[in-house]
């Protein structure tokens, strides 16, 4: 029997698919019932003793993993590990493994509903309203619009798709397309400036890495169209915050609807205070269905780590296997 750490805080209290796969394991379920995000000084703590965690956004830095030597497995509840300090897990003999193919769609509609907040002025029209107001005007329609999808991937696809029930035009910048989903669905790619020049509506769908880290800031901003929109469900170090809070105050784009941070929590900011601004506490990926998706594809990573088994498609650095 192994103690397994249930670090998200979505996971606590409820009783589904990834629970009984854990317990008929044999396994014994640790929850830190905090009711939000695990600090590094808390995740220390709560590692201790542990064998393999269930993880969320928690920073499984160097500090971090190297006071566990004991722990085996990180399974990410979720299809990103930036969080996660690869080299030192893989040091650690920590097996890092993520939930793929199981969040796309709740990331998509997530992006659409950021989108149709802008558009229709949601949050502007909703203060308003709560005030007495009662502005009535025209807003935008997605309709006729091009959708512009930095990334093509499994949830690039997701977003596609959507956009064309939408009636919108969409395109593309994908280093590694898939060419029969494009001719498929008639997306035509273009380059990255492109991209940018052309989106009415411009979804980010990038892994964090050294090339994307804000790749969209003055310059890139500058390329966009004054009524385009830019909507961030990746994550946060793709923008440079404070370059986005200058664009939005000299009207460059129309508005910006962000899920993600450079740090999370981001505190109060600055770029807070426009009302073209559309925020949400990074749960673009986190409905009902996804979540228990993620965390059952997570319990099964951990539960065939610790008998011997080798989920190749779910693990990150592989050469921990040797």
């Amino acid at each position: 029997m192994a103690k397994v750490l249930i670090a998200p805080s979505p996971l606590d209290g409820i009783e589904v698919d990834f629970v009984k796969v854990l317990k008929d394991a044999g396994h014994e379920l640790v929850y830190p019932k905090k009711g939000e995000q695990l600090s590094e000084s808390e995740l220390i703590h709560w590692l201790n003793g542990v064998t393999a965690v269930l993880a969320g956004s928690e920073p499984y830095n160097e500090k971090v993993i190297s006071a566990h030597p004991q722990l085996r497995v990180i399974a990410r509840v979720g299809v990103g590990y930036d969080a996660v300090n690869l080299k030192s897990a893989t040091a650690n003999n920590t097996v890092v493994t993520i939930a793929p193919g199981t969040n796309q769609g709740s990331v998509a509609e997530h992006a659409f509903c950021l989108m149709l907040g802008l558009a229709k002025k949601l949050v502007v029209q909703h203060k308003a309203i709560e005030q007495g107001k009662f502005p009535r005007g025209t807003n935008l329609p997605l309709r006729g619009k091009t959708l512009g999808l930095a990334g093509l991937g499994r949830t690039g696809k997701a977003m596609a798709t959507r956009g064309l029930a939408f009636e919108m035009k969409v395109v593309a910048y994908e280093p590694y397309p898939d060419l029969e989903f494009c001719k498929k669905h008639d997306i035509k790619l273009l380059s990255w400036e492109d991209l940018l020049k052309q989106s009415d509506f411009l979804s980010l769908h990038l892994p964090y890495s050294k090339e994307s880290h804000h790749i969209i800031n003055k310059n890139t901003l500058g390329m966009m169209k004054p009524s385009a929109f830019l909507v961030n469900t990746s994550r946060g170090g793709v923008i440079k915050t404070d370059d986005l809070h200058e664009a939005l105050k000299a009207k460059k784009i129309a508005g910006a609807g962000l899920d993600v941070f450079e740090e999370e929590p981001p505190g109060k900011l600055a770029i807070f205070e426009m009302e073209n601004l559309v925020l949400t506490a990074h749960m673009a990926g986190v409905d009902v269905q996804s979540r228990d998706d993620m965390a059952l594809s997570a319990a099964h990573a951990v539960v065939d780590i610790l008998n011997g088994k080798w989920p190749a498609e779910k693990v990150v650095n592989p050469d921990v296997k040797k």
